[in-house]
């Protein structure tokens, strides 16, 4: 990593400073000498030519001035270089302590380790899913039970899915499903969940949600904390019919700092957190193009405020989406 400028250890000042010390007094010692070697322009007894004077202190003066606007052009910059390596070198020592914590993390089960990334991925700070009194209780909740079937019940026609006959997934409950349950208490949060993971299409996005998510929580990132700017349902719809560029920024609401660069620098160095955050915004973004074509300005609205929305505003942030 290249290393800031370094100041002078006496005084502070530095080479640069010192060349333009020593360029403007050579400066004005030369041009000095020369006004004071060449021979007067007036005959004796001539008044004073005030004019040659400015013109002498023009000729003095304005080099000088001109040399120093460079040596604070630099300085400035050299400040400005110092305080981004400041900030680089914070954010790379972060880094670098939560991944010493994980090596020396102990290996837990598989089982434990995937409960435990699931509640982690919805935590929130009043009413997150690690309040639940039991994980696999909860898990057990999540995973759709098939319905009983009568024992003369006729078996389906060949190449027809259980999946295949259930009812499309209504509007509100892909909202629903999509924000995930808030606590062990909330039934329609968890029959909504249910209903979307029998749904091929609003399960694979679900699925793809709860990696991001748990991934993002690894790093202290939760959707719970983000508090997105709002953006009106026309512009989701423009974005949804695939117009893209610059009017497109606000959909970008979430605006966290600290957030966007942890992100962004994961994304640089783990490549299975960069593949997942593709796909999950692949996902997202065919939903939103068959959602937006019967939902309403309310629906769209409401979509925007879940957890797998306000994921989507931040790594589309971060991966340069709504440039």
């Amino acid at each position: 990593m290249t290393q800031p400028p370094t100041r002078d250890p006496a005084d502070g000042i530095t080479r640069t400073e010192r060349i333009a010390a020593g360029l403007a007094l050579g400066w004005m010692i030369t041009v000095g000498l020369f006004f004071w070697l060449l021979p007067p322009a007036r005959e004796p007894g001539e008044s004073f030519d005030s004019l040659r004077f400015v013109l002498m202190l023009i000729a003095i003066f304005m080099p000088v001035a001109m040399i120093w606007v460079a040596a604070a052009a630099a300085r400035s910059a050299r400040i400005m270089r110092e305080e981004s390596f400041r900030v680089q070198s914070a954010i790379d020592g972060m880094r670098q302590t939560y991944l010493a914590e994980r090596a020396k993390a102990a290996p837990e089960p598989v089982m434990e380790k995937k409960l435990d990334e699931i509640a982690e991925a919805t935590k929130k700070t009043e009413s997150a899913m690690s309040r639940f009194a039991s994980r696999r209780e909860v898990s057990r909740m999540i995973v759709p039970q098939p319905a009983p079937q009568p024992a003369d019940q006729q078996n389906l026609p060949l190449g027809t899915s259980a999946e295949d006959m259930d009812p499309p997934l209504e509007r509100p409950d892909l909202i629903r499903a999509l924000n995930f349950p808030d606590d062990e208490n909330d039934r329609d949060g968890f029959a909504a969940l249910r209903r979307a993971l029998r749904d091929r299409n609003a399960r694979k996005l679900v699925q793809a949600s709860q990696d991001v998510l748990t991934l993002l929580s690894q790093d202290g990132i939760y959707m719970d904390d983000m508090r997105p700017d709002p953006a009106s349902a026309s512009l989701w719809r423009r974005f949804a019919k695939g117009e893209r560029g610059p009017t497109m920024e606000t959909l970008g609401a979430i605006r966290d700092r600290a957030a966007i660069a942890l992100t962004t620098g994961r994304m640089r160095e783990d490549a299975i957190f960069r593949d997942t955050v593709h796909h999950f915004l692949r996902k997202f973004d065919q939903m939103l193009v068959t959602f937006e074509d019967r939902a309403t300005d309310t629906d769209m609205l409401e979509l925007a405020e879940t957890r797998t929305a306000r994921a989507f505003m931040l790594l589309g942030r971060a991966t340069g989406t709504f440039d």
